[in-house]
């Protein structure tokens, strides 16, 4: 029974029920690449994001 609602799923799908697990490893390597891309921005440009803020915030509150 169990066999037949799983050939039935693939036929719909169109791929097997294993192709899930390979898609989330995928997504996962990618995600864990733009966090470090974000990470590495972050450290090399932290002083001047800062700065911005800074001036920023500065002038919000002089006005």
């Amino acid at each position: 029974m169990i066999n037949t609602l799983l050939a039935k799923l693939r036929s719909l799908t169109g791929r097997s029920l294993d192709d899930r697990g390979q898609a989330l490893i995928e997504y996962a390597l990618i995600l864990c690449l733009v966090t470090i891309v974000i990470l590495v921005t972050l450290i090399v440009l932290g002083n001047q994001v800062r700065n911005t803020y800074c001036n920023i915030a500065g002038a919000v509150v002089n006005a």
